[in-house]
């Protein structure tokens, strides 16, 4: 696929996702809810580092660290918000 069709492609994605953090932030404030909205977060940050910064043709080593660290900080705020 041409890299600009991928690129459209990702754009598209991220604001479908955008769109649907919107629609889960206006529905309540819950811990599922914010669970919700912090796993399509995960969706947008996995569609930026693969998609825009390319990080799909790097090492995994590096593709790992760019890929942990929302992860990590995700589950963080998750467990802050459900443990309260």
């Amino acid at each position: 696929m041409a890299s600009w069709k991928y690129l459209l492609l990702c754009w598209l994605g991220l604001l479908l996702l955008s769109l649907l953090t919107v629609e889960l932030g206006a529905a309540g404030a819950t811990p599922l809810l914010a669970g919700g909205v912090l796993l399509v977060a995960l969706g947008k940050a996995w569609l930026i580092i693969d998609g825009f910064m390319e990080m799909r043709h790097a090492n995994w080593f590096w593709r790992g660290l760019m890929l942990g660290w929302p992860l990590s900080l995700g589950l963080t705020i998750w467990l802050s918000i459900a443990l309260r």
